[in-house]
């Protein structure tokens, strides 16, 4: 889930799609709000969306992203260009790399006192975000079930050490929800992350009023049918700022960070890393190792250090997007 490296013989965040448009004249600037497939919703300066689609054989765009768009009729369009981003959120396995969104400013990862989440994925998660440069928020729901919250609570405990905000709240009292998440997404560009099972739909209810129905909505004009919850959809927040809501997953994959990247996912290990006798450090078993060191003497938290020799061996091992 983490930025988008530029590629080769490009400036750093800029992207554009296959056979771009040469000629900009005549284009129009718009912002991507939904997403599924090759299929996308493209939201104008003047509040009107049109359905767009991709030039070339390459989707590459994503939810948040600023775009170029050459009008096809009265509502619809192709993307001519991709904007510069600040980052890209996604995660990847052997198989596929699957594009959550673009310009964020903050990622909330949902997770529950029941049922029991998982640390891992929170982990991977988090380091995603901090890989990407972006800010991580982790939201405990459901802590009105008081048989879990104090075991939940202990879990996140070692992550709010680190300097990660835990916002508590009950999806089942909304206008308590909004309290304690508005004035933390106000103004920003926020992406609601989370294990599928943590409530995360009725988190988005509470503070999008109405969500239901514009999901229904863009389902339909993106024709996705029964394939509704696989998409990604961006929202305004009453309060100011956008909200986009991304789907439940069960696995997080970081294959296509670089170690650099895995190693900024772990702020901790800065301080220590920069002891290290070899600039190349991996911090896995070379000798004059701060990190290493630090972790033998209890300053990092062990289960964070085995968090990130898994991510470096999986990619160690993993083909490289």
């Amino acid at each position: 889930m983490p930025a988008a490296r530029p590629d080769k013989g490009r400036p750093k965040g800029a992207v554009t799609t296959d056979d771009a448009h040469p000629d900009t004249q005549g284009l129009l600037d718009g912002r991507i709000v939904a997403a599924h497939g090759r299929h996308y919703i493209v939201e104008m300066a003047d509040g009107t969306s049109r359905q767009c689609y991709p030039r070339g054989k390459k989707a590459g765009a994503a939810v948040g992203d600023r775009v170029r768009i050459a009008p096809q009729g009265r509502d619809e369009g192709a993307i001519e260009e991709i904007l510069p981003r600040s980052n890209l959120l996604y995660r990847s396995d052997d198989m596929r790399a699957k594009q959550f969104a673009a310009n964020v400013d903050k990622l909330f990862i949902v997770v529950a006192v029941v049922p029991t989440f998982s640390d891992d994925l929170a982990g991977r998660a988090l380091a995603g975000a901090w890989s990407a440069g972006i800010a991580p928020r982790i939201v405990l729901n459901k802590v009105d079930l008081q048989a879990g919250l104090a075991e939940a609570r202990a879990r996140l405990a070692p992550l709010a050490r680190l300097g990660v905000p835990v916002l508590e709240v009950s999806a089942l009292d909304a206008d308590a929800t909004r309290r304690t998440l508005y004035p933390e997404m106000a103004g920003h560009v926020s992406l609601l992350l989370g294990q599928s099972g943590m409530g995360k739909s009725t988190l988005l209810n509470d503070l999008i009023p109405g969500a239901n129905a514009a999901t229904r909505e863009h389902s339909a004009a993106l024709d996705m049918g029964r394939h509704t919850t696989t998409s990604t959809r961006l929202y305004h927040l009453p309060e100011g700022g956008d909200l986009i809501d991304s789907p439940g997953f069960q696995a997080f994959g970081l294959q296509h960070l670089t170690r650099e990247d895995i190693e900024r996912g772990f702020p901790e290990f800065a301080p220590y890393a920069a002891q290290c006798r070899f600039y190349n450090c991996t911090h896995q078993h070379e000798p004059g190792c701060g990190v290493l060191q630090a972790l033998e003497q209890g300053r990092i938290d062990p289960s964070r250090h085995a968090l990130y020799l898994r991510i470096l061996h999986e990619n160690a091992a993993a083909p490289r997007y």
